[in-house]
Formats: structure tokens, sequence, C-alpha cells
């Protein structure tokens, strides 16, 4: 089968960067926000007011009739959470989705915040996502193929104990939202479309603490896990340029010109 990438040129990159550093901020000011007795609504609104303070458009208010700025996705909610007046208690995890527009060029990245203090279990299961990317991201290298960061997000988190989600996947990103290839985090090596300069991706484990099967509830959105264990979510965008990896949604120090692949937290 053809799949048609929207291979970007370096300035594309650039104003994509611009977007995704946006989403960067309002998800590491939110952090600060998350606490006991917070209703997931008044998340939303802040991230939607933030995001038109600093010049972007909420990417998901009304995509396919999405009727939020941000994804709550609260315990065993994998994604699509939708806010509302419930308020976070002590253990639970949120995953926080969120994406912007700026100029014709979207942002999109995801990161699950504990509530107070947490389980063990849970702690790991949050590091397991966010490790399982940095896994896959290793094989974003040219030459590659995109089954190969499918089959080593896998490998690692199912060597932690828990089940990858296989209904969602990760995807390109660019004048749109969503665009080809699609990147699920499951699969043997070796297939799809090798991994060329100018790719752009949002790469993004959804992981659960018991086993791997969905269920959408009657909102039409909120999927959870089928047998109501926890789930964690972590997404970043991506660009395969000339000269390495970089991650284009991890804030940018104001000293670097960008964050790079080598520069990725101790796993």
């Amino acid at each position: 089968m053809v799949v048609n990438i929207n291979y970007k040129t370096a300035e594309e990159i650039s104003a994509l960067r611009r977007s995704n550093q946006i989403v960067a901020q309002v998800l590491a000011e939110m952090r600060t926000l998350i606490r006991p007795g917070i209703r997931t609504k008044d998340l939303d609104a802040y991230a939607e007011n933030r995001a038109r303070e600093l010049g972007a458009r909420p990417a998901f208010k009304g995509y396919r009739g999405f009727p939020a700025s941000l994804c709550t996705s609260v315990n065993e909610v994998i994604i699509h959470g939708l806010p509302s007046e419930r308020t976070l208690q002590e253990g639970d995890i949120v995953g926080l989705d969120f994406g912007v527009e700026v100029d014709g060029f979207y942002g999109d990245a995801a990161v699950t915040y504990p509530v107070g203090k947490v389980a063990p279990a849970a702690v790991k299961l949050i590091a397991a996502a966010e490790q399982g990317f940095f896994k896959g991201i290793e094989h974003l290298q040219e030459g590659k193929r995109i089954s190969d960061v499918s089959h080593a997000i896998q490998v690692w988190v199912e060597a932690q104990g828990f089940s990858v989600i296989r209904e969602f996947v990760g995807h390109g990103i660019g004048r749109a939202l969503h665009e080809e290839p699609q990147v699920p985090n499951f699969g043997p090596p070796g297939r799809g479309p090798r991994v060329k300069a100018g790719m752009t991706l949002a790469i993004e484990p959804m992981i659960a603490a018991g086993r791997p099967e969905v269920e959408v509830m009657n909102d039409g959105w909120t999927a959870c896990t089928r047998d109501h264990s926890l789930a964690a979510h972590f997404e970043h965008t991506v660009a395969v340029t000339a000269y390495g990896l970089e991650i284009l949604s991890l804030p940018i120090p104001t000293d670097a010109p960008g964050r790079r692949l080598e520069e990725k937290p101790h796993a």
C-alpha cells in the first residue's frame, strides 16, 4: 500500500516548532495546577485561555466534533477523556493531551501526571509510557522503518509488565493534525515506510496496567480500559532532520537551539 507522506522543509519544521513550543509551555504550566479538588473542566479552560494568550488556536475543540480544547483522561481512561465537573482525587493519575494550531501548523503532545501521592504501581506505569516513547524514537533513523519504532515501544512496555493499546496509534503531523503515516505502538520490526529526513511524527505510547482491550463510553469519545485497569499516555511531536532527531514539543532552553535525542532523560 502506498502511503502519502508529507515531508517537511526546514522552514516548515521551524513553523511546527513554534506551535509545539506553545503546547510544551501550556502542559508544563498545568503541572502546577494538578492537585486534589481541581475540576477537569478548569484544566480545559486554563489550556484554552493560555493557548489563545500565546497566539495559538486550540486544535482539538471542534475537531471531528470534539467539544473541548484539552483531553483529560483520569485513571482507567486511556485517551479522549472529556473535561467535566469531575474533581481530581488524591491518588488519581490524569492524562492531559493538548494540541494547537499556529499559522496553519499543528502541535500535539500529551503527558500523564500523578495527583498528589499515588501508588508505586501508578508511578511505574507512567514511567513506562514515557520511557517507551524514548525507546521508540531511538529507531527514528534514516533507513530504518516505522514499525521498528512500534516494535521497540511494545518490547519495552511489555518487559515492564504492562500492555500496549492497539486501537489507537501515533501519526504524522504538519499542516493537518493527523497525517500519514500511522505509527502503532506494537508490531513486528522491518515494516512500513522507511524513515527519512523531513518526517514529522506524533509518537504516543498508550499503555495499560492490565489487559489492552478498549471500551468507548456512551459519549462517543471517552476510551477506557475494558478491565478498568489504570492507563497512561505520553506523546511528543518529533522531526527527523538532516542533522538528527528533534523533539519539537519539549521545552527549549533559552540558551539552546533545540532539544535533540541525545539529551533524553536517563531511563
